[in-house]
């Protein structure tokens, strides 16, 4: 898969942009602040419906203007799609897809897309909410419906939460709040779908994830992936050093739900908020058997960072009918040592697309050099300096 022509109206500091892409190696160059990572932005949108910067869309709707356009045409061999997206400063996003309106959750049926970026390093260092973004995008894009999934249980644990503020602010405790098993109801079922389905991607991801590791850092430190539940008795939101929940039956989860929002419901009517569900779940990972958080250094953070999402691409390759993943390097080789950056540079080489934004062009190995767009406050040149 390839992204051929991307489209920016009112998008970032793109009032309006035009670009050609190619298959193999596009490399985006520009000082800081130019619009770089503006361009991977958008077209990482399309596969994740969100931004690796911020957690809501109105940052990327351009000052002054009420809605951002991002348009694509991808190519898989002879087969071409075009993608549009309105992100709306308020109200609902719309989307299209050859001309036609669906839903925005369908977009990522469409276009598979790994971006690799500084952010990354907060899934390591950072806290459980980076870990669980990481995870539920790679969802999305490996099984589109999730994308309602979880948007559904987000609306869900809102209106859950809401009714606990209410109740506390009446002062109602215990059992008194029969209107909670309501939502207790949902938030379980759809609670549920999404604790099962990220236990099968830490599973899955354990193989490729050794295997990266060993490629970036030139050793075997056995990383390890294991969710903390809090279902299950852990509680990673609170606790800095959470300890891994027993859960081996996924098909359990259900009850255990269950059992632990019978078991916190005087606390969360105390405090008005739900205190179970995968909400509060974390991601541990784990290197030479002991937390990376904490106990790894720098460079051995950067190669597990870097391993989840090499990780990502090699399962979205092996199963995808579109092809291979796009691999997006958003000024990654800047932070990495020479060594880190050839072994990177050498594993990603072979992708059908790889698209690369830096501050300095030499800072991109030479393998990736193919073919290199200069930008200028979201202005867009070839190396020749001919506007594209």
């Amino acid at each position: 898969m390839i992204v051929e022509q991307l489209s920016l109206v009112d998008f970032r500091n793109y009032a309006a942009a035009e670009l050609s892409l190619a298959p193999g190696a596009n490399v985006f160059v520009g000082r800081n602040g130019q619009g770089k990572t503006n361009l991977a932005e958008a077209i990482g949108y399309f596969a994740t419906l969100g931004s690796h910067r911020v957690s809501q869309d109105a940052p990327m709707v351009r000052d002054g203007a009420d809605a951002a356009f991002v348009r694509a045409r991808l190519a898989h061999g002879q087969r071409r799609v075009q993608l549009e997206a309105q992100l709306n400063r308020a109200g609902s996003n719309k989307a299209r897809v050859n001309g036609s309106p669906v839903r925005t959750a369908e977009l990522p049926r469409y276009a598979q897309v790994v971006l690799f970026a500084p952010e990354d390093l907060q899934i390591v260092r950072g806290d459980p909410s980076a870990r669980r973004r990481f995870a539920d995008q790679l969802l999305i894009q490996r099984a589109p419906r999730l994308a309602g999934v979880l948007a559904d249980y987000d609306r869900v644990l809102k209106q859950r939460n809401a009714l606990l503020k209410s109740a506390r602010a009446r002062g109602i405790r215990g059992d008194g709040l029969s209107t909670l098993e309501v939502w207790d109801d949902k938030l379980v079922t759809l609670g549920t779908d999404v604790i099962r389905a990220r236990l099968r991607l830490a599973a899955e991801l354990t193989g490729p994830v050794a295997r990266a590791y060993a490629a970036i850092a030139g050793a075997d430190h056995r990383p390890q992936l294991q969710w903390a539940l809090s279902v299950g008795g852990a509680d990673p939101e609170e606790d800095d050093s959470p300890t891994e929940s027993g859960v081996a039956d996924a098909a359990a989860i259900e009850q255990l739900f269950r059992a632990a929002l019978a078991d916190r419901r005087s606390t969360e009517l105390e405090r008005g908020i739900t205190l179970v569900g995968p909400h509060r779940d974390d991601l541990i990972l784990r290197i030479r058997d002991l937390p990376v958080k904490g106990y790894a250094s720098h460079g051995e953070s950067w190669s597990v960072a870097l391993s989840l999402r090499l990780a990502s691409a090699e399962l979205l390759r092996a199963e995808s009918t579109l092809g291979d993943p796009i691999v997006i390097l958003d000024d990654v080789f800047a932070e990495l040592d020479a060594d880190r950056r050839s072994r990177l540079a050498g594993i990603v080489a072979d992708y059908e697309q790889v698209i690369v934004t830096a501050a300095v062009a030499e800072d991109v190995p030479l393998g990736l050099r193919a073919r290199t767009v200069r930008v200028e406050a979201g202005t867009l040149h070839e190396d020749s300096d001919a506007a594209v």
